[in-house]
């Protein structure tokens, strides 16, 4: 990303890689899996020119570290609310992506003070998205199955072939292969590559504590209080769910659309993404 400066910021006794570019109000862009920050590299672009736009890599993902241990989305949420921190924002809109859209909004129940805004895209909460996996529709998860088993086997079984296990996803998640060049695409394999444990620790977590922290939310009637955008494919339809109800349990103030663009929405479709979040930061 050309445009954007680069930074080494340490938070949470870690490094994250983070690019930054634009000055007025923050918005804080979350990449998912299987990607690093470099997905953002036509919206960040956009939204730069009336915003300051920060696109950290995930703790576990891309140039960050990847330490042993936690990787709750509460964890993973500190992380970012603390970056932001570091670089000098104490509120900001939060934008994320696939697992970056779990992150965002874990950050947006947690951290409600620093959050002003909130977009998910092509993600259920993750309480919601295993009670909706059932029968053989499942497989079509097999996945977040494999990652949620106990640690060593998956971690063995994906390190023998990561390009494959990686580049299959890039490749059926796409309407528009096309959205992702050849060069980011091995960008995205390389980083993979190197981060096959915390990847699959990042997964493990949304099938264990992550799970427990949603349902103590629901316990505690603790929503999602900012103005919230959900943008996803119409899985709901294909999956027998209704993906907007399930956000509005979740979300008091909910703008929910689809999207014909493929999963990897903010490449195959960035005027539309970027659109989306002017609007957002309008409400």
């Amino acid at each position: 990303m050309n445009e954007f400066d680069y930074h080494q910021v340490h938070a949470n006794g870690l490094t994250f890689n983070v690019a930054v570019a634009g000055t007025g109000t923050p918005v804080v862009l979350l990449h998912g899996f299987p990607q690093t920050h470099l997905m953002w590299r036509h919206v960040g672009r956009e939204l730069a020119a009336e915003y300051t736009v920060i696109c950290p890599d995930l703790r576990g993902y891309g140039g960050s570290d990847k330490p042993d241990g936690d990787y709750s989305k509460r964890a993973m949420a500190a992380d970012v609310v603390a970056v932001a921190r570091e670089l000098g924002h104490s509120r900001f809109a939060l934008v994320g992506h696939d697992r970056g859209a779990l992150v965002a909004s874990r950050a947006g129940l947690d951290h409600p003070e620093v959050v002003s805004h909130l977009m998910c895209l092509d993600v259920l909460p993750t309480l919601d998205m295993w009670e909706v996996m059932q029968g053989t529709s499942a497989a079509v998860g097999f996945h977040l199955y494999l990652m949620a088993q106990p640690a060593g086997l998956p971690e063995r079984m994906i390190a023998a072939s990561s390009d494959e296990f990686f580049g299959y996803f890039l490749d059926l998640w796409a309407n528009d292969p096309a959205a992702i060049p050849a060069d980011v695409r091995a960008a995205y394999l390389a980083a993979c590559r190197r981060a096959v444990p915390s990847i699959v620790a990042d997964y493990r977590a949304s099938a264990t504590i992550d799970v427990t922290h949603d349902e103590e939310d629901l316990a505690q009637g603790n929503k999602l209080r900012m103005p919230v955008t959900v943008i996803q494919q119409d899985w709901g339809a294909a999956l027998g769910f209704d993906a907007a109800a399930r956000w509005k349990a979740w979300a008091t103030d909910l703008h929910h659309q689809t999207t014909t663009a493929g999963h990897f929405m903010a490449e195959e479709a960035p005027d539309e993404i970027s659109a989306a979040i002017r609007a957002l930061l309008q409400r």
